[in-house]
């Protein structure tokens, strides 16, 4: 790597490192993505497909002239064009030879030929599928290159580029539920977008030099929890009939090969037809019932390789299995009340069971807690308040019904959060509710609002419209912006023994003034990781937690 001015310059060889380091991550992810894949087959390969897609992109790539990106770059995408696996790796295989056209020509590239690389691949994935479905990878990989993109025009590292990337591609598979009906049914997010934002997360941590590191660490799978597998075999039913053969293959052209002409000739054929390539080699990927007859016009445009053909009903079969298997034992349910589209995927990505909304200047009513107990299978019920006015109400639910409800008292959605993530599926009710007690009670919680009116709190006076910060429900700051008032609470704790910050931003809040403050948390902090999700919520610019 060459140090410019404004930003450092790769070469091929560290155009291939990047990906190799991020083949190595994304291996170590593969059955939980392979947990989410519900999408468009219940078929439980996702993870494995884009793992085999990105080995042979690699392996290609170490046989290119390493001192030239433009090679690596085009080695990569033919590695991924005739190792693509599954619909996934189909169109993972598209950004790389987007990011391949972007990089031709280049014996090196920075932060900003990089962006409009992934700017590129983004493009000519979604012109690689007739019917292009949002809320998917495609969604993933366009959000992700609008990010970078933008990141572009104000720096030239490449490494603060892929980092706004990542960023922008964790927010947009968390939001794949409310895009794809299928997804917010079987409780999962989108397996594909999940596999292209932990292979962008191995490229970043290669940039920031810790490959070493990354043998110690486990990727973030955004949606830990199983699928409800009872949904999705009530998915499958509804469709009536079988899922048939996914049939892929790379076809040697005799001659000029058209691919427009391949797609028509195919469309009738099966679903999920994909027809990448060029005019000398193309990959071909359907789910057909009748593969011999798409080998047979395979045959007939050239020489075939990489011939691929598994039956999806045996595949749907398999992965229905394996998630009732690992699916832990439905004893204890979870029930939490949440405030804001994105908050609601947060706690829906952890497992629980129900969500209630409501929150601040919103507190639901005892009936509406008491249909929401009511309404899950188990007889035994943790419900999360995560506001103080609301625990009163929670905890009146004892005596309205025949279930054991006990009330974690959290006043707060970062220790709403908390509690999540320390439930233990194989924990009785009594066990469950202590950890979740004291995991919610060593997180610190950071609300930033603005004033409904004038006031004066202690010693403290608040103007109309102030933004106001507070530490666990105590004033800590005033400002005239939310941003402000943000950085200067968390400059007021102490932060050696700090090790996470996560920020949720709410409706009042632009995503580019986040952005911002957390460039800057990074930049104060750099030995605390900062993550920044999208929570929707009203009234409250932003929370966040302090672990």
């Amino acid at each position: 790597m060459q140090q410019v001015q404004g930003g450092d310059v790769y070469t091929g060889r560290e155009l291939r490192e990047m990906f190799t380091a991020a083949t190595s991550w994304l291996e170590k992810s593969v059955p939980d993505i392979n947990a989410l894949n519900v999408f468009p087959v219940p078929d439980g390969d996702c993870g494995t497909n884009m793992l085999l897609t990105l080995r042979s992109t690699v392996e290609e790539a170490y046989r290119a002239p390493d001192s030239d990106a433009s090679e690596v770059a085009q080695a990569m995408a033919r590695g991924a064009l005739m190792g693509a696996r599954g619909n996934s790796g189909v169109i993972l295989s598209q950004i790389f030879r987007g990011l391949a056209e972007e990089l031709g020509g280049k014996g090196s590239f920075g932060g900003r030929e990089f962006a409009a690389g992934l700017t590129q691949g983004a493009a000519v994935a979604y012109k690689a599928l007739s019917h292009p479905v949002e809320g998917t990878i495609l969604t993933v990989a366009r959000d992700a290159a609008v990010a970078a993109t933008t990141a572009s025009a104000q720096t030239e590292s490449l490494c603060h580029i892929v980092d706004a990337a990542v960023s922008a591609a964790k927010e947009s598979v968390a939001n794949t539920p409310s895009l794809l009906p299928v997804l917010r049914q079987a409780g999962v997010v989108d397996a594909g977008g999940q596999g292209l934002c932990v292979v962008l997360e191995g490229v970043l941590q290669y940039l920031r030099g810790e490959v070493e590191q990354m043998q110690y660490r486990q990727p973030q799978v955004m949606s830990s929890g199983l699928p409800n597998v009872s949904r999705i075999v009530q998915l499958s039913a509804e469709r009536e009939e079988p899922y048939g053969y996914c049939t892929e293959f790379v076809v040697e052209g005799r001659r000029k090969l058209d691919r427009d002409k391949i797609s028509s000739r195919l469309a009738d054929k099966g679903q999920c037809l994909i027809v990448v390539g060029d005019e000398k080699m193309v990959h071909i990927h359907i789910h057909t019932f009748d593969p011999g007859k798409v080998l047979q016009y395979g045959c007939s445009l050239g020489i075939l390789h990489e011939i691929k053909i598994q039956n999806m009903d045996d595949q749907y079969r398999g992965f229905a299995e394996m998630v009732e298997s690992q699916s832990p034992p439905a004893s204890v349910a979870t029930v939490a009340v949440v405030s804001g589209d994105g908050l609601t995927q947060v706690f829906q990505s952890l497992g629980v069971s129900a969500v209630v909304q409501g929150g601040q200047t919103m507190n639901p009513s005892t009936r509406e807690l008491l249909e929401a107990v009511e309404s899950v299978a188990q007889d035994k019920v943790i419900l999360l308040p995560n506001n103080k006015n609301i625990v009163p109400t929670a905890r009146q639910l004892q005596g309205l019904t025949r279930k054991k409800v006990r009330v974690i008292p959290t006043e707060t959605v970062p220790q709403g959060v908390a509690a999540l993530l320390a439930f233990n599926y194989d924990a009785d009710l009594k066990e469950n509710v202590s950890i979740m007690k004291q995991a919610s009670s060593a997180v610190k919680t950071i609300e930033v609002t603005r004033a409904v009116r004038s006031a004066v709190i202690g010693k403290v006076k608040i103007g109309h419209k102030q933004a106001i910060g507070f530490v666990d429900g105590k004033l800590a700051s005033v400002g005239e912006a939310p941003e402000e008032v943000l950085l200067r609470v968390l400059q007021g704790l102490e932060m050696k023994q700090s090790e996470l910050i996560t920020i949720y931003y709410g409706k009042g809040a632009h995503r580019s003034e986040a952005e911002k403050v957390v460039g800057l948390i990074k930049r104060d902090y750099p030995n605390v990781e900062v993550e920044l999700i999208y929570g929707g919520q009203p009234h409250y610019h932003y929370i966040a937690s302090v672990e």
